[in-house]
C-alpha cells in the first residue's frame, strides 16, 4: 500500500472504461445469477454472508485484473 502505483479495487474499477467494466459486470453476474437476489440489499446480504461467494468474486476480479490490465497482485504477511 506504501507504492505509488497501488490503487483501491473501487477506485481501479470506477476508472476503468465503460466497455470493461461491462466485461467485469457479466463475469460477476454470472456468479451471482443463480442466487435468489431481488435489490441491491438482498444481493448485499447473500454475499457477506458466504465465504465461498466472497472468495468467487475476489478470486474473479483478481484474475480479470492479472489477464485484462495486467496488474500484479500481492498481499500482506
Amino acid at each position: 500500500m506504501n507504492s505509488e502505483k497501488f490503487k483501491p479495487v473501487p477506485q481501479i474499477i470506477m476508472e476503468l472504461p465503460p466497455a470493461k467494466q461491462q466485461t467485469l459486470y457479466i463475469e460477476a453476474i454470472a456468479v451471482l445469477k443463480s442466487l435468489d437476489w431481488s435489490d441491491f440489499a438482498r444481493l448485499t446480504s447473500v454475499v457477506m454472508n458466504s465465504d465461498i461467494l466472497q472468495l468467487q468474486l475476489a478470486k474473479l476480479l483478481e484474475n480479470y485484473f492479472a489477464r485484462e490490465l495486467s496488474a500484479v497482485i500481492k498481499y500482506g504477511e
